[in-house]
This record gives C-alpha cells, structure tokens and sequence, in this order.
C-alpha cells in the first residue's frame, strides 16, 4: 500500500511541476528570442530499455560503467539500477523505506544524483525527511547500501559530481537553493555556495550539477538557467555566474569532452539541448525521437545517453541513445 501511495504521490507532484514549469517557460519566452547554437546533430536515436513505470522504474540520474552500460537511480521506488547495452536491468540495491513520508517538496523518499568512482563505488543521494535517511550514500561493489553522511532533513539533495582532486563530493539542495560540499575524509558538509540564482521560484531550483573546468555548474530548473561557481584556490565558492537562459524546466546536463559545449535534458518541455559556450542553445532531440520527460544526459565518447522518467507524460520512462557527430 505504501508502495502505491509513494507512486501516487509521484505523479500528483510531477503533474503539477509540468503545469508550473509551463506556464513558467512560458512567461519566459513572451517578447523575447533566445539565441540558437549551432550544434552538431544527434543521429540514430534509439531506445535501449523502456521501463516499468507502474512499478516506479523512474530514472532519475546517470553514471556510466567502463563498458558503457549504466547506473541509475529509480526515483520512484528508491533504487539502484545496471542497465546494460542490451536492455538487461540488474537491481543492485534497495533503499530503506522511511518510517514517514516527509520529503521536502515531493512528499516521497527520492533517491537523485548518482557518481561512480573508479573502484566501482557509487555515491548517490536519498532525501527523506527524516534524520535517520536523508544524506550521502555507498555502494560497494558486491555490498549493500549505507549512509556514509547525514544531511538536514530539510534538504531534497538531487545532482550531484565528485571532485577526485580534492575527495570532496558537491549535491544541490533543490528545496533550500543551495550548493552543499561533503568531504570524504570524514569533515563535516558545509553549504558551499549560495544565493538567489540558486534558489527555486514555484517547484525545483539548484538541480542538475557537474564540476567542469575548475568550477562547480549547476542548472536551475526553476528559471531555466545553467550557472557556472569558480572553485577558489582555497575551495571556497566564487561569485555565481549565469551562463545561459531561456530554458525553463532544464534538468541534469553533461560537457561534449573537454570543451564547455553542454548538452542538457529540458524536463517538462521534452527535449534535449545543445548549449553553446555563448549560452545560445538548440534542440537536438525531442519527443518524437523516444524523449520522454528527460532527466540526466552522459556522454560516453560519441554515444549520448539520456535517461527519461515520463513524470507528466505518463508514458514510456527509458534509457535512450543516439550517436554525437563532431
């Protein structure tokens, strides 16, 4: 029964986060033209996996595998996915259920970002509500899930990048609007930046985050904008720069190499982007192409993979792949 509800409760709040992150892309787009990248195409989209949405297999976020099989977190049912190149879909761990259906915002245990570091551990998150559960979590290869560090139970934690220099892990607080840092050493997190370009306006703001030339990027979903924070010499948050708008809804994202190309999953208007370093932006794959409510974007040499989870449209959540031309 919990089940249920956790799923009902799923797509009651994503039915409403596309009726406001519509009506927000568009205010934002009245009067205005936002500029258009020229981008290389994305060709050869296909469908690895189509997912079981009635059981709640809503991927939320990606980590690549060195075979190019994936990682993924299931929003919906609180776990942790392998998928491989042929559509095989592996369980490797279930979360523990909260005694309490407390989550900020979403009102459902969320499991979100996802990393992978080169031993095979995955880090992810899990936001609850509830003391005992919200924070960073481990899985070891072959183990099973613990919490390596708790975080407030006012925080929905969501994208979320390692910086292997410095052994520190980055998570956006999409509920308080702000950048949290989790060293690994054993330190206490510390909320590392913060400000209103960070902070939600109606559903989710800090959401999807990489760390990318020296500087922690996040998007906002909210006002539809990719930021880019400069890692001081000392580890401290530099001023926030706004690098793009005009993409109201913008989930996870990923850099094309080394370059600061972005291609970047728009949630509730069913398209993936391509961001030029000017901040001019154009689709490359939409609904027609198997985009279902995209979540998170990778880039594994010229195969891009992008997860969606179908929140509003209720229709085919999958894992899809089309080939990057350079």
């Amino acid at each position: 029964m919990h089940d249920q509800q956790r799923r009902n409760s799923l797509i009651r709040v994503s039915r409403t986060a596309g009726l406001i992150v519509a009506a927000g892309f568009a205010l934002a787009v009245v009067g205005s033209s936002p500029a258009v990248a020229v981008a290389p195409p994305l060709s050869e989209p296909r469908i690895v996996k189509h997912f079981d949405l009635a059981a709640g297999q809503t991927p939320e976020n990606i980590a690549l595998e060195p075979d190019g099989s994936a990682d993924l977190t299931f929003i919906g049912n609180r776990q942790i996915a392998h998928v491989t190149l042929d559509g095989e879909v592996h369980i490797l761990a279930t979360l523990p259920a909260p005694a309490t259906q407390a989550t900020p915002i979403v009102g459902y245990p969320a499991v979100a970002g996802i990393v992978r570091v080169p031993s095979g551990t995955l880090y992810f998150t899990y936001s609850t509500g509830t003391s005992d559960l919200t924070g960073i979590w481990r899985l070891k290869p072959g183990g099973t899930p613990e919490r390596i560090v708790a975080l407030p139970t006012e925080a929905l934690l969501n994208g979320l990048a390692l910086d292997e220099r410095h052994h520190v892990l980055y998570a956006t607080d999409s509920a308080v609007g702000v950048v949290r840092r989790v060293p690994l050493n054993g330190e206490a997190p510390t909320v590392w930046a913060t400000g209103s370009e960070l902070e939600r306006t109606n559903f989710i703001g800090a959401n999807g985050l990489k760390i990318h030339h020296g500087a922690v990027w996040v998007s906002n979903l909210d006002k539809g904008t990719l930021l880019r924070v400069p890692i001081r010499d000392d580890g401290s948050a530099g001023p926030i720069e706004v690098r793009t708008e005009d993409l109201v809804g913008i989930d996870d994202f990923t850099f094309v190499g080394h370059t600061d190309d972005i291609i970047a999953a728009v949630n509730f208007q069913q398209e993936v982007v391509y961001v030029t370093p000017d901040g001019a932006h154009t689709t490359v794959l939409a609904r027609e192409d198997g985009v279902s409510n995209p979540t998170a974007v990778a880039l594994c040499g010229d195969t891009v993979y992008v997860t969606s989870a179908a929140f509003t449209t209720m229709h085919d959540p999958n894992l899809l792949l089309a080939r990057l031309r350079r």
